[in-house]
């Protein structure tokens, strides 16, 4: 790329170059990007321009790099593209792709062209495709490519690395090979550094290690992604009931499910379900309001449960007109504590730094941050009320008193929430915001009002 241009500018460029109709030129332009650049400027020009003008584009690409380029595209983007060319070129861009990315596109698809697809597909390839298929979505077994380097445990270094040099083109990696023995069973692993610095007659069986992390196939894909960061490896090996090695996944497929696996966790915290992995501006109006619109009536619900409380105590805030001054002040503290508390204890679950068995230690610590805050809080607001806002030592008593309360409610219960939902098996991250909100607000209502009868001496 240009480096006395941003990549903004060049974008800009190539959608004029394309409104001038000058295809040619903007063929060249694009060519001095690489692939996964050309694959974003693709995704502007389908934007900007259409589907017309993209496929005219991308079939005047090379086609090793129309190849690269599609596998870098999002699915719609692939789909737009597939629909508007030839099935010659449709089957020729599937052969050259890498497995795991075949599999990718081919789910994807319509049925009915897939079923084209590997027709003209070899046998046994078409075989490993629809196994590959029919593995659960989200699992170990979805996320796997069967291009790895497998060696004999007794094979020579020299024999080794003469294999990998045939070989490793069509490997997903060459950096960790593994060894199988009789039934396809994983022995071990050996690494390309270690075949390097050792002799070539050495044997493979002296090398490798047989003290290996693995996944099974159908593991789900987050617990993959959880040993990934733990052990930061590049590659891990899948196997199957009968620890046969079936595949391995690589870290650039697992970074996807990350990036997955937040944005769900986001949306879950902010009280959205969705189901579909589209982009925000990709989605249609309707199905935001579909996505949005089930926690919004369990919350309102919630909403009725604090007002009907609050209304039990009218006779209280007539008397007293003051308090009515503070409750939004607790209310607010209330789902600023509790949120805090969760959003902090929500990651380190999905981290691993907090399982189950931490749930007392979690509590214990919440307890007694909740109480140092508490006070603190409480000391503040006193001051303010009595010195600024020249209330009388009851009203300030009630409101303090209050603010402990719901200090140490709100800390508690974000704390131990998503510790309960992940003991029943419910993702911990439905019990953020607008839950805890809802439940901070009816308890900051109800200790608010209750205390102020006693301290203030007033009948409900």
């Amino acid at each position: 790329m240009d480096n006395e241009k941003t990549f903004d500018e060049t974008i800009k460029e190539i959608l004029q170059i394309l409104e001038e109709k000058k295809y040619v030129k903007a063929r060249d332009e694009l060519l001095k990007n690489n692939e996964v650049d050309i694959a974003e400027i693709l995704e502007e020009v389908l934007e900007e321009l259409g589907v017309d003008s993209t496929i005219i584009v991308f079939r005047m690409l090379p086609k090793d790099v129309s190849v690269e380029v599609f596998s870098y595209l999002p699915s719609e983007d692939q789909l737009a593209i597939i629909q508007g060319i030839t099935d010659r070129e449709i089957s020729y861009i599937i052969e050259e792709l890498d497995f795991d990315d075949k599999i990718d596109v081919l789910e994807e698809l319509p049925a009915n062209l897939v079923d084209k697809i590997l027709e003209k597909t070899p046998k046994e390839e078409r075989k490993l495709i629809n196994t590959f298929l029919n593995y659960p979505e989200n699992s170990a077994g979805s996320l796997m490519t069967p291009d790895y380097i497998s060696l004999q445990h007794d094979m020579t270094v020299g024999e080794a690395l003469a294999y990998i040099k045939r070989e490793g083109m069509d490997s997903e990696t060459v950096y960790t090979c593994y060894v199988k023995e009789a039934g396809r069973k994983l022995e071990g692993i050996v690494s390309l550094r270690a075949l390097v610095i050792h002799d070539s007659d050495a044997k493979i069986s002296d090398l490798m290690s047989t003290d290996y992390v693995y996944v099974n196939v159908g593991d789900d894909q987050e617990e993959v992604s959880e040993s990934f960061k733990k052990y930061g490896f590049l590659a891990i090996p899948v196997v199957d009931k009968e620890h046969r090695l079936v595949g391995i996944i690589t870290v650039d497929d697992i970074l996807d499910v990350i990036e997955e696996e937040t944005t769900e966790d986001i949306e879950r915290m902010a009280g959205v379900i969705d189901g579909s992995d589209k982009e925000y501006l990709d989605m249609g109006v309707f199905r935001h309001v579909k996505n949005r619109l089930p926690w919004l009536i369990l919350l309102s619900i919630s909403l009725m449960i604090t007002g009907s409380i609050i209304e039990q105590f009218e006779a209280t805030l007539q008397q007293v007109v003051a308090l009515t001054f503070y409750l939004p002040l607790l209310m607010g503290t209330g789902g600023n504590t509790g949120t805090q508390a969760a959003t902090l204890i929500i990651r380190g679950i999905s981290l691993g730094d907090i399982d189950l068995r931490d749930t007392f230690k979690v509590f214990w610590k919440e307890l007694r941050i909740s109480i140092i805050l508490g006070v603190i809080l409480s000391l503040f607001n006193f001051a303010k009320i009595m010195l600024i806002d020249h209330q009388t030592m009851k009203i300030a008593l009630t409101v303090c008193a209050s603010m402990l309360i719901v200090v140490m409610f709100a800390k508690l219960i974000g704390g131990m929430l998503p510790m309960l939902a992940k003991r029943i098996g419910i993702d911990p991250a439905l019990m953020a915001t607008p839950m805890i909100s809802s439940l901070t607000d009816m308890v900051s209502a109800l200790a608010y009002l209750a205390m102020a009868t006693v301290v203030l001496g007033i009948s409900i």
